[in-house]
């Protein structure tokens, strides 16, 4: 390098050693039992690193934004000990404690006390412990076209209480990370917790190696996508069975949900539920749409694509009966959502009895009745709302078992439906 030449910048996070975190934790670490019945029972998640010492999970908070977290500390924008100012910031409506939050087999995905931490866990930050929420709940207005179509229909009518006369919806919503009791998940699944903890460790490629070193830690903030929950009405009656429950558990699909792309049914039906939640909330319910980050059935958007261009290429061009097939032939699986987890936030806000569930799928009303909370109807996606190119995935799914109040096809009515080509 020349004499004159400018030295590369120094490291804007933070000087010294490296901390590796597969050692036993310091005797500031505050003790967690999940499934204790209060708070201070239970103690607090620290998932945060300002002070390592105090951490009594694996992983760290904000899921996958942890590293955006870290791109920030790197670039020197973010102090590593930034502390959360938590003023003003409690949720608007006050959801539980519910029975099942003392029930360590009822929630195993998310931490109940989530949302409370700045009164239940006070007196741990007042002593500095960096004690952060990892649940927020607020109030919003929902404001889609196909609610303004559904008024301008007469489907709708505003009430200036759920539904505005503007078109917008009235909602509380939460957002939720997932925070994961490793035991409890792995009873789920049906397998181990040390088989689990090896497979979260090698398919995640080491980047968590006290899943493996450090077993006495029972948590694990695992760097995926959460769940917001959109809630038309009063969110105190969703605990309530005699008051009637309207609700839609959602998987995310940015390509339909977002920009409205006609091969599936997610986007039309994620809109006929909020319009059923409306209806049910303004009838004296209450309406729930849980939107979960499982894109592309939890196989991500590229193999998503990917499979997309299998279907339309394929001989025969898009048909029913190959549907599933192009799917497992890329990704090796059908379907990686794996519902076994997804009723924990009901359990979250009380919910034990669904009246009208806005859902065909069988896995997901086999894992809500299957965890003890009862669905009464079954509502499907009205037929003029499936697009032409969609019609190729519905009848796959009724035909593999979907809920259809309709004529479920059979192997030749499958080869009848047709996607569109590519051009």
């Amino acid at each position: 390098m020349p004499a004159d030449a400018a030295a590369p910048p120094p490291p804007r996070s933070a000087g010294g050693h490296i901390r590796l975190t597969s050692h036993s934790a310091g005797d500031g670490a505050p003790p967690l039992r999940w499934g204790a019945p209060t708070a201070a029972e239970r103690g607090p998640v620290v998932g945060t690193t300002t002070t390592r010492a105090h951490r009594n999970v694996v992983g760290t908070h904000s899921g996958a934004y942890g590293v955006y977290r870290a791109l920030a500390v790197a670039a020197g924008k973010l102090s590593r000990e930034h502390r959360a100012d938590l003023t003003d910031t409690s949720p608007t409506d006050v959801i539980g404690p519910h029975p099942q939050w003392a029930d360590p087999a009822a929630i195993v995905s998310l931490d109940p006390w989530g949302a409370l931490v700045a009164d239940a866990f006070g007196a741990h930050i007042a002593a500095g412990i960096d004690v952060r929420p990892t649940i927020a709940v607020t109030k919003a207005q929902v404001i889609l076209p196909e609610v303004h179509e559904a008024i301008f229909k007469g489907r709708l009518v505003p009430d200036g209480r759920v539904l505005l006369a503007t078109g917008a919806a009235q909602v509380t919503k939460a957002a939720i990370e997932p925070v994961w009791y490793l035991p409890g998940v792995a009873e789920r699944f049906g397998c181990s917790e040390n088989d689990l903890r090896r497979v979260l460790f090698e398919e995640t490629g080491g980047m968590y190696p006290e899943l493996v070193t450090r077993s006495d830690l029972e948590v694990f903030l695992p760097p995926i996508g959460g769940q917001t929950l959109y809630i038309f009405g009063d969110p105190r009656h969703l605990s309530d069975s005699a008051v009637e429950l309207t609700a839609r558990v959602h998987d995310e699909c940015n390509g339909s949900d977002v920009f409205g792309s006609d091969i599936c049914t997610c986007r039309p039906y994620l809109t006929h539920a909020i319009e059923e939640c409306i209806q049910g909330a303004q009838r004296g319910g209450v309406g729930l749409v849980a939107y979960s980050r499982k894109e592309g059935r939890a196989l991500g958007e590229v193999t998503k694509f990917l499979v997309y261009n299998a279907r339309k290429r394929q001989v025969g061009g898009d048909t029913a009966d190959r549907y599933f097939a192009r799917t497992e032939c890329v990704a090796g699986v059908q379907d990686m959502r794996f519902q076994e987890l997804m009723p924990d936030v009901l359990h979250w806000l009380g919910v034990t009895k669904i009246h009208r569930l806005v859902s065909m799928s069988n896995l997901k009303y086999d894992a809500i009745t299957g965890s003890g909370i009862e669905v009464g109807e079954r509502v499907s996606i009205p037929d003029e709302l499936i697009p032409a190119d969609a019609q190729v995935e519905m009848d796959a799914k009724t035909a593999a078992g979907y809920y259809t109040p309709g004529v479920v096809p059979d192997v030749e009515e499958l080869k009848k439906a047709k996607g569109r080509g590519l051009q």
